[in-house]
């Protein structure tokens, strides 16, 4: 059996009190002093996370741009340099690869970040894309560490271990070489969470300087550390759109409710035509929101959704709510049960339980 992969952050960990579980062959914090503690220091103050996990892959050439803008569904004609993008590769038949978030260095050199469970499944991908293009393709996903400050009071802390004036950093846009208490970072206003923040891509080596720095900088204003698991709540309250595992097997961007991450408009990409003729044929499922009223005995990711004693659609995710005080998911349904207030069960074991769907 292999090992699970550690952050060099691991053993810090339970000076904090951090509760390890298992992501994608890592061993990573899920919680830290709770899940309801850390949804409102990061809804009212700010929560730092630890995402070293999350897959990086670096493509520079001369013709870096044009393989990119052949593999994403968004347009990248008009992105500027150091700017960010969340875009999708999809499969020549129009279902989802990957949701990623794109950097661009320059014209000949990007970044893009992908979910760590389809790091190698991604890279393989781009590399049998690659053809003739003059581009390399590298995964530095063991090379640079990452992590997540989010919350309202994200940017008065950070601002305490940086001369750059951080409000020149909008959303989506990030700076390169930013020096945080010493240490070279590249510095992105962005995050998943539904807060104000900021990702901070660094060195093995500065990882532990940086989390301890940041925590320290944030006493006042009640920081915590925080762990995974409440990033997926934070994110299901948010409504931000499905991540990761989230995106069930041959979903398509249309169902999964992330259209407007497609641009049919530009050039060819690899799935337009298969998206371009479900666009006007109209989608035959749907991811919906719903609430259940009951906790669930048992992890229901993957179980399915009944109605009238017939399979209607699977689980994609679900999560307690601290703000609702209710567990909340995501399910791919068939169409005629994706309206708001419809009331579908979900299998739970030996037992079905009542769900509403809420958006």
């Amino acid at each position: 059996m292999e090992a699970l992969k550690k952050t060099p952050l691991y053993n810090v960990y339970e000076e904090y009190g951090g509760k390890i579980g298992k992501i994608a062959g890592w061993a990573l914090p899920m919680q830290f002093e709770g899940v309801v503690e850390e949804y409102k220091a990061v809804r009212k103050k700010a929560g730092l996370f630890d995402i070293s996990h999350v897959g990086k892959i670096q493509i520079k050439g001369k013709d870096a741009f044009h393989f990119i803008q052949n593999l994403v569904t968004n347009d990248i004609e008009n992105l500027e340099e150091n700017r960010a993008m969340y875009t999708l590769m999809c499969y020549p038949y129009g279902a989802v690869i990957e949701i990623v978030l794109l950097y661009k260095l320059s014209d000949s050199n990007y970044l893009i970040t992908v979910n760590s469970g389809n790091v190698k499944r991604i890279f393989k991908w781009l590399i049998n894309k690659k053809n003739k293009h003059d581009v390399s393709i590298i995964n530095i996903s063991n090379e640079i560490c990452q992590l997540a400050l989010q919350g309202p009071k994200s940017e008065t802390i950070l601002q305490k271990l940086t001369d750059i004036d951080l409000k020149e950093i909008k959303y989506l846009s990030f700076r390169r070489d930013v020096s945080i208490c010493g240490t070279k970072c590249l510095l992105s206003r962005t995050g998943y969470t539904g807060e104000d923040g900021f990702e901070i891509y660094i060195f093995p080596e500065d990882l532990k300087l940086l989390w301890n720095s940041i925590l320290n900088a944030g006493r006042e204003e009640g920081i915590k550390p925080a762990g995974l698991s409440v990033r997926d709540a934070l994110r299901l309250d948010s409504n931000l759109p499905p991540f990761g595992d989230e995106l069930l097997e041959d979903i398509t961007p249309f169902e999964a409710g992330l259209k407007t991450y497609v641009n049919l408009r530009k050039s060819d990409f690899i799935g337009k035509n298969a998206l371009k003729k479900e666009s006007e044929k109209g989608i035959k499922r749907k991811i919906v929101k719903f609430e259940t009223g009951d906790k669930c005995s048992s992890e229901i990711s993957g179980s399915n959704v009944i109605f009238d004693g017939e399979k209607v659609g699977i689980v994609a995710t679900e999560r307690f709510s601290p703000k609702k005080k209710k567990n909340l998911g995501l399910a791919l349904v068939d169409l005629k049960y994706s309206k708001l207030g419809t009331t579908i069960f979900i299998k739970n074991m030996n037992d079905l339980v009542k769900a509403k769907v809420i958006r």
